[in-house]
This record gives structure tokens, sequence and C-alpha cells, in this order.
């Protein structure tokens, strides 16, 4: 499966261009559609989460005031705090919502408690130890309960799913409190807390609403990413196309006329006798070396044109790469002999692998001449080849090595664009045109295979060159 997900990848981003282009659109609209939806779900969950809460301690401190302003007109008409007269009189009392009602004394004693269970109020208490609320001051806490605390049948009012050793109810409560008042002497203190467990699992429901919705408009967000993505590609497309058309024809019309012209020259060549003026015959091998560095360039950008296209077509075979490699390098002796440069070649064993033979040929002329070019009389290059069998999926690994002048870092990245040479200059001296590495990248990646370079200035450059040794499907 992770095979099949890396071919898709590989498919996907890495055959063609507009391809490429298109989900990367696709990637940045979409992206950008689900950060304003995060950024409006998180504002409008902090709106709700401050609303609901700030609602809830509101109402507490409210249900605070009143009772304590109750009480102290209570104790105000009879003088002594009576917790009875005032339960009978619905000033304090059970509530629906409410965990508990107490009144503690001046020294910590529990003056009148109303809960939702006796069972809790331990905990309760020792919640409230300690505790000399100022104004305006609330606290958030956490309860469980469970069989331990209420017995098989003994439950909390206000709650009738039965409890056991594996099921526990956690509580969240909101609780206030307000000293009691008579004249100047404080006679008590009352604390007020209310159960707000709803309002958490409110915004735990909240989360998974908004995740859904989420989700589901990340998958729409994608949808019309695309279509956008794909519709904004269309003139671009159309435009490289005609483009690309034209390069095409251009170079094919080209080949005929060079191909005559080459005829002329070599026609030319042999009308020469040595009475033959000097001047023609420099004339004459001047004018079939630029016809010949033409005719390369024109196959070179028909190759090219044609590499761009979804018809490209190549010819796939099961063959042995190390003979042609060998045969290659063997025909490059007499360059690398007049430049005194040492080319060898490491392979090994058999390289069974599948691909076009003709393109792997061209691949490794072009990176060995690339490396003869910019390697200094009396240096190195060494061509490795390798079958990597560490995994399920075999590779092989072809390594192109040298050491002459090297590439600078920040134009490593761009030596694989047409036309682009580091130093022009030299480029120009050596007859190079700047399509060499482009055609070397076109051709693996229409292998499905990965280019990297390493390269340090004054010290060398290496190429390494990774293709499946089996065909993609």
């Amino acid at each position: 499966m992770k095979d099949k997900w890396l071919k898709w990848i590989v498919r996907r981003w890495g055959s063609d261009i507009f391809q490429r282009t298109q989900s990367r659109l696709t990637l940045v609209y979409s992206g950008l559609l689900m950060l304003f939806l995060i950024i409006f779900i998180v504002i409008v969950y902090a709106l709700l989460y401050f609303i609901i809460l700030n609602d809830q301690e509101r109402e507490v401190e409210a249900v605070v005031e009143q009772e304590v302003r109750l009480i102290e007109e209570h104790m105000n008409t009879n003088k002594i705090l009576d917790t009875r007269m005032l339960e009978i009189q619905g000033v304090i009392g059970p509530s629906q919502d409410q965990l508990f009602n107490y009144i503690m004394g001046p020294n910590g004693q529990l003056l009148y408690g109303n809960d939702i269970g006796r069972g809790l109020r331990p905990q309760l208490l020792d919640l409230l130890k300690g505790w000399t609320p100022k104004k305006n001051e609330l606290r958030y806490d956490k309860l469980r309960l469970s069989k331990d605390r209420f017995g098989d049948r003994r439950f909390p009012r206000g709650y009738n799913k039965p409890l056991d050793q594996a099921n526990t109810q956690e509580i969240r409560l909101l609780a206030a409190g307000k000293a009691i008042m008579q004249g100047n002497k404080q006679v008590g203190t009352l604390y007020v807390g209310k159960n707000i467990s709803y309002n958490y699992e409110l915004f735990n429901w909240l989360l998974y609403i908004f995740g859904g919705l989420a989700v589901l408009f990340f998958g729409i967000a994608l949808y019309m990413s695309h279509i956008m993505s794909r519709r904004a590609m269309i003139p671009i497309i159309q435009s490289y196309t005609r483009q690309r058309e034209f390069v095409a024809d251009a170079s094919h019309e080209l080949r005929t006329p060079l191909s005559v012209m080459l005829s002329s020259i070599d026609s030319l060549e042999m009308e020469q006798t040595e009475e033959t003026d000097p001047f023609v015959r420099k004339l004459l091998v001047n004018m079939k070396d630029e016809v010949k560095r033409m005719t390369r360039l024109v196959s070179d950008l028909l190759l090219l044109a044609r590499s761009d296209t979804p018809e490209y077509i190549l010819h796939w075979e099961a063959f042995d790469l190390e003979p042609h490699a060998q045969m290659i390098v063997e025909s490059m002796k007499n360059l690398s002999g007049s430049k005194q440069i040492d080319l060898q070649m490491v392979a090994s064993g058999k390289l069974e692998i599948e691909g076009d033979v003709e393109r792997y040929k061209q691949l490794l002329i072009i990176l060995l001449d690339n490396a003869l070019k910019y390697t200094p009389s009396g240096g190195k290059v060494t061509l490795r080849l390798s079958l990597n069998a560490s995994d399920i999926n075999r590779k092989l690994v072809m390594v192109v090595e040298d050491n002459g002048i090297g590439i600078a870092e920040e134009e490593q990245k761009q030596i694989f664009l047409r036309f682009y040479r580091a130093d022009k200059s030299r480029s120009r001296q050596m007859g190079g045109h700047g399509l060499g590495l482009a055609i070397a990248k076109s051709i693996v990646d229409a292998h499905h295979g990965t280019i990297d370079v390493s390269s340090t200035l004054g010290e060398g450059t290496s190429f390494t060159v990774t293709f499946p040794a089996a065909r993609s499907s």
C-alpha cells in the first residue's frame, strides 16, 4: 500500500510541470480556505465559551448577592441567624442546578449545609477550607461521583445513572462566596456552588461538530480548489502548448536545411586539392563545426520539446546497463586522454534494470562529457554504478564524480534549467549551450528517478542519479 501511494505521488508531482503547478495551487487555495475556516471556528468557539461561562458567573454572583441580602435583612429583623427559619422561608435551600449551599461560621464551623449528597460533603468542605472569598471572586473545581462514596443505592440528588467501580461521573462546579454581616460584625460566610458540567459537555459537542464541519468543508474546499486551479491553468497550458509546438516544429524544419548544408560542406571538402587556398580550407572547417553545433542544438531542442508532451514515449525493455556503460566509457577515453584525465568506471557486476536503453546511454554521455569538460588536466572522473537491494524495491544508483572546478552553492539549484550556465564565458569557450543537464533531468524524470548534485568550488562535483530498477506502473 505504501509503495502504491509513493508511485501515485511520483506520477502526480514529478511527471508533468502543469500537474505539479495545479497540485500546488490546489493546496494553496484549499489551505487559505481552511485557514479562514479555522480562524472563524476559533473565534466563534471562544465567543460562545466566554458568553456561556460569563452568563453562569453572573448567575452565581446574583444568587449569592440576593441570598446574602435576604439573610442580612432577616438578621436585622430577628437579631439572630436562624438558618432553619431561612430555609422554611425559601431564602436558602436546595436548587435544581446548585451543588451546594453552605453557611460557614467565623471559625470555620458549618452552620447550614445543603448539597446534592452527603457523600460529597467532606470533599466539598475540603475545597472551601481556608477560602476567604474576596469581592467578585469565583472558583472553578472538579468533583468525582463514584460507587465508593455513594454506595449501591445512595445516589446524589438529580443523578439517576447507576454508579459502579468502572463508572464515575465528573462534575465541574463554579463556586462563589460572600461574607454575611450584622452591622460591622461578620457572623458567617455564604458559599454557593453551581453545577456547570452541562456547559462543558456542550463545549465538547461543539468541538466535535466544528471538527466534523471542518473535515466536510476541507473536502469541499479541496474540490473547489481543484476546479479553480484547473481553470486558472487553462490559458497557461494553451500558451505553453503553442510555444512548445512552435519550438518542436521549428526544430524539425531546421534539421533538413542543416543536413543539406552539412552535405554541401562535405562535398566542398572532397573537392579540395593541395592548391586550395588555406583560408578557404579554414573557412570550410569552421562552417562545418558551426553547422554540427547547430545540428546538435536543434536536436536537443527537439528532444526537450517532445519530453514536455504527454505523448513522450520511452521504449521500455529489460537490459543490463553494465556493458553499455563500459562501451561509453571506452568511447570517451580519447577525449579524457587528450586532456590527461583519469576516467574510471566502477560497477558492481550485472545491472539488470528496465528502461529506455538509448536514453540511459544519452544520460551517461551527458554526465561524463560534463565532468570531462570542467575537469582540468591531470584530474580524475569516476563513474560508479550499483544496485541498491536494501529494500523490496531495488534501485539503480548512478554516481559521476570529478575533482574539477566545482559549482557554487547558490547556483546548484539552477544548473538543471534550460540554457543556464554558471560561467557563461567559460561555457562558450568549451562549446556548451546550457541544455545538457536540462536533457539529463528530463530523462531522469521520465524514468521516475531523482538527480542530485553535491559540489564544492575548487574541489569537484558529484552527480547522484537514482532510478527504480523495475518499471513504475
